[in-house]
């Protein structure tokens, strides 16, 4: 009688156990098909500076490498929202207990370095609402940016994307992240603190139409001026592939992959009409 009542409850607490991990893993795939589009980006082949962790957050992904002490990839989709739309108070930034190295508010004090925000402050909170935007300035969504490119190139970038890009297509799939030197030995000791410092930083945008999407990408360096055309940094999404070593969009059939991501097409998305405005600083 003992073992039975024994084995009944060792069933309950497997079958409680297997039903949990199917709400995780369904609640995951539905966080993943919300956030990303294509397949969440992996990496060609095995690497300590390519290999990273997903962390879930409100509104976006991040892929985090504990080598670099950087998100490698942050991913969001956006949507239009209504012109007057308004967002909550900026948060204060947070330190994140997922990243295995301690990264806190004041980490780049006296740097020289903006936290330089890959999921974007209005963005995210103006589509996915006020606990999102308090995910944006967790320090995993930060690295380090030139003033010049935080604030007024890289500022511009995301302001097109919002006001101008999404109208336009209703809906748009980004990717975000840092570019590093190709050899890790010639960047390892160039850090604020414990993050390593990236030489530029891209930004992928899709307008994921069935048959057939578009695409936009940039890679952005560091020391740029900051009131330079956007179409100036115009490149192929293979060239970020081939810079960052990460795959793309992995669940793309061969035939699109091959125009989306090895041509450099800008019919569409009426870039002329944005690539010179200035910013709001």
């Amino acid at each position: 009688m003992r073992l039975r009542q024994q084995g009944r409850r060792l069933g309950i607490a497997v079958l409680f156990v297997v039903a949990g991990a199917g709400l995780w893993e369904f609640q995951e795939r539905q966080h993943q098909d919300d956030y990303t589009w294509m397949g969440v980006p992996t990496w060609d082949g095995f690497h300590p500076t390519t290999f990273h962790r997903v962390l879930r957050n409100d509104g976006f992904l991040v892929g985090w490498s504990d080598v670099r002490v950087n998100p490698l990839w942050v991913s969001y989709q956006l949507e239009a929202v209504p012109e007057d739309t308004r967002i909550g108070p900026r948060p204060s930034f947070q330190a994140d207990w997922r990243t295995l190295w301690p990264i806190k508010a004041d980490s780049y004090s006296r740097s020289g370095y903006d936290r330089g925000h890959m999921a974007p402050n209005y963005a995210i909170a103006a589509v996915h609402g006020r606990s999102a935007q308090v995910d944006t300035f967790l320090m995993s969504n930060m690295t380090p940016q030139r003033p010049n490119l935080n604030r007024q190139l890289w500022q511009r970038l995301e302001e097109s994307v919002m006001d101008h890009f999404v109208p336009r297509f209703g809906r748009l799939q980004v990717i975000t992240g840092p570019i590093f030197p190709e050899h890790f030995m010639d960047n390892v000791f160039n850090r604020v603190g414990f993050v390593e410092v990236p030489e530029a930083f891209y930004k992928i945008i899709v307008a994921p139409h069935n048959e057939a999407p578009l695409a936009l990408a940039f890679i952005m360096p560091q020391d740029v001026r900051g009131n330079e055309p956007l179409e100036d940094y115009l490149v192929t999404i293979n060239e970020i592939e081939e810079r960052t070593g990460l795959n793309f969009f992995p669940n793309l059939s061969p035939e699109i992959e091959a125009i989306l991501e090895g041509e450099l097409r800008t019919q569409g998305w009426a870039l002329e009409e944005v690539s010179k405005r200035p910013g709001r600083f």
